[in-house]
């Protein structure tokens, strides 16, 4: 189902990850202050662009804040980011909130906001998928472009119920463990419906593999 998202900042890390949600259809919109940032990211057509400060009320009722599923407050500036997520679950409750910060953290902000993302460590993808708050997790950056991530597979997807052997997974493409974790998966596992798998992909062919696991 298609979120509404709201990114305050459109930097490097803000632009990428509205990038990659917009190649997972969903709705973005990006509240950014300066002019030049703003024309580049009209000009990408990859998400509505609200000119404007994230922590100004006005501005985030002008970006959708009342029907919006999530926000992601990803500037440069952590305090900002923190003051835009606490302003958000003041304006619309219930409302998902991540807030990118400058260092790691051991659950300093857990109170505060609903996932922390530390991008210059993590990359945009795990800020993508923090701020989709989807069943589809990036564990770590590991040495080269290859990512683990964590699927949950979703009940209609093309490779629910099917075992390994079955699936044809792109070339690239490693399941590393069974549904319980706590075994290496082999040509038999059965991807069972809403559980989760650990899966090692090459960048190449990420969509492909998750259109196989989430459809």
């Amino acid at each position: 189902m298609t979120q509404d998202i709201i990114i305050a900042g459109g930097g490097r890390v803000g632009f990428q990850t509205a990038e990659l949600l917009a190649t997972q259809d969903e709705d973005v919109t990006i509240i950014e202050k300066d002019e030049d940032r703003i024309t580049e990211i009209a000009d990408a057509w990859i998400a509505t662009v609200i000119e404007g400060d994230a922590s100004d009320p006005d501005i985030l009722k002008q970006a959708g804040i009342d029907d919006a599923d999530t926000i992601a407050a990803l500037t440069e500036l952590t305090g900002l980011n923190l003051a835009v997520c606490l302003l958000a679950t003041r304006l619309a409750e219930g409302i998902r909130t991540v807030a990118r910060v400058d260092r790691e953290t051991d659950g300093t902000y857990d109170q505060f906001v609903d996932a922390v993302v530390y991008p210059e460590e993590a990359g945009a993808r795990v800020a993508a998928n923090k701020t989709a708050g989807r069943e589809v997790q990036t564990l770590a950056d590991v040495t080269g472009d290859i990512e683990i991530i964590e699927i949950r597979v979703a009940e209609n997807a093309p490779a629910a119920g099917r075992t390994l052997a079955e699936v044809s997974f792109p070339a690239g493409t490693l399941v590393i463990s069974g549904e319980d974790g706590s075994h290496i998966s082999q040509p038999e596992t059965t991807l069972t419906p809403g559980s989760q798998y650990v899966v090692a992909v090459e960048p190449g062919v990420v969509d492909e593999v998750l259109q196989l696991m989430r459809g």
